[in-house]
C-alpha cells in the first residue's frame, strides 16, 4: 500500500475529528451516551437517580413542517456531560425531535392570507404540548419532576421559554439558547422592518409569544444570547425583564473565555449556532451550577 500524502493524512485526521465530535445524531428521538452511542428506548433505569436534560433542536422557521430533526441544532454540547454526576445523579441527554410537527395555518403562514388571531395551533404550542407528553412519561417511569431539565436552541429555545413561563411546575427548570424563530432579524434594520411591515401576521404572532414568555411570575431559568446572533441577537434585551431569568451574553465575538470557537472539533456557523461549537463547553460548569440549584 502506497503511503498516504501528509495533505492526506491531515484530510482524514480532519474529518475524523469532526464526526468524533458531531457524532451521528440521527433523525429521529433518541437518549445519547459521551459517544454518541444511542437508544430509542424511552427507559430509564434508577429513575430516582437520574437527570434528565430532553434538548429541542430548532427548525428552519417558524410553522412550517422540517426535517425532524434539525441536523445544524444539536445536543454536542449536552451530550458531553452525559453519564456526569452531579450531587449522585446521573446525567442523561435526551433529543427530542419533533420538527415534523406543522402549525395549523403552516400552509399560508408566511403570507398575508390570514389575520390575527391564529386559528388553531402553532407549530410552537403544538411542540410544547410533545414536551408536556413528553414530561409525563418520564415521571411515569419514575423520573422526579424537579431532576427533568427543559432545553433549546433556536426555535426550541423560543419552545422553552414558552413552557418555562406557563408550565414550570411541571419540571425542573430551563436552558434556552440563542432564541429566535423568524428569520434574520437582527442580521440588517429592513429585515425585521420588513416582517413587520409586510408580514404584520407573522409578526403579531411573534408578538404575541413574547407576551406570554414576559407574564411569566418567575422563571430561575438560563437564556444564552449573542449580540452577533442575526437572528434574535440584538432583539433580545426583553428577556431581562422577566423575574428570575439569568441571561448569559455567550461573548462578544467568537470567542468564549479565551477559546476560539472555530476549534474543537466542530465549527460554529454563523453566531447563531455558536452553542453547537466545542467552546461552548467552557459553559458546562455553569449549566451544571444551575441544575444543582434547581434539582434541590
Amino acid at each position: 500500500m502506497k503511503k498516504l500524502s501528509l495533505y492526506t493524512l491531515f484530510f482524514l485526521m480532519f474529518v475524523f475529528q469532526q464526526n468524533t465530535y458531531s457524532g451521528s445524531i440521527k433523525n429521529f428521538s433518541a437518549f445519547y451516551d459521551k459517544d454518541f452511542n444511542f437508544s430509542k428506548e424511552l427507559k430509564v433505569d434508577d429513575p430516582t437517580n437520574k437527570i434528565i436534560i430532553v434538548f429541542n433542536p430548532g427548525q428552519k422557521y417558524a410553522d412550517v413542517k422540517g426535517r425532524k430533526c434539525d441536523k445544524h441544532s444539536t445536543p454536542v454540547n449536552f451530550i458531553s456531560m452525559a453519564g456526569d454526576k452531579i450531587d449522585g445523579k446521573e446525567i442523561m441527554v435526551y433529543n427530542f425531535c419533533t420538527g415534523k410537527l406543522a402549525g395549523d395555518l403552516s400552509k399560508n403562514f408566511w403570507s398575508n392570507k390570514w389575520n390575527p388571531p391564529y386559528k388553531g395551533k402553532t407549530k410552537l404550542e403544538k411542540r410544547v404540548d410533545a414536551n408536556l407528553k413528553l414530561i409525563e412519561q418520564f415521571v411515569e417511569l419514575g423520573v422526579p419532576r424537579k431532576q427533568i431539565i427543559i432545553t433549546g436552541h433556536s426555535c426550541g429555545g423560543l419552545v422553552t421559554l414558552l413552557l418555562t413561563s406557563q408550565y414550570l411546575e411541571k419540571f425542573g427548570g430551563g436552558i434556552a439558547m440563542n432564541h429566535a424563530c423568524y428569520g434574520q432579524l437582527s442580521a440588517k434594520k429592513k429585515n425585521h422592518d420588513k416582517v413587520y411591515q409586510n408580514l404584520p401576521s407573522v409578526a403579531w404572532q411573534r408578538d404575541k409569544e413574547i407576551s406570554i414568555i414576559s407574564q411569566g411570575k418567575n422563571m430561575p431559568i438560563l437564556i444564552f444570547t449573542h449580540p452577533l446572533d442575526k437572528w434574535d441577537g440584538l432583539y433580545s434585551d426583553w428577556v431581562e425583564k422577566i423575574p428570575g431569568v439569568k441571561r448569559i451574553i455567550i461573548s462578544e465575538n467568537y470567542t468564549i473565555k479565551g477559546r476560539d470557537c472555530k476549534k474543537g472539533g466542530h465549527r460554529a456557523y454563523k453566531y447563531h449556532r455558536i452553542a453547537t461549537a466545542a467552546c461552548f463547553q467552557e459553559y458546562n460548569s455553569t449549566i451544571k451550577k444551575y441544575i444543582v440549584s434547581r434539582i434541590k
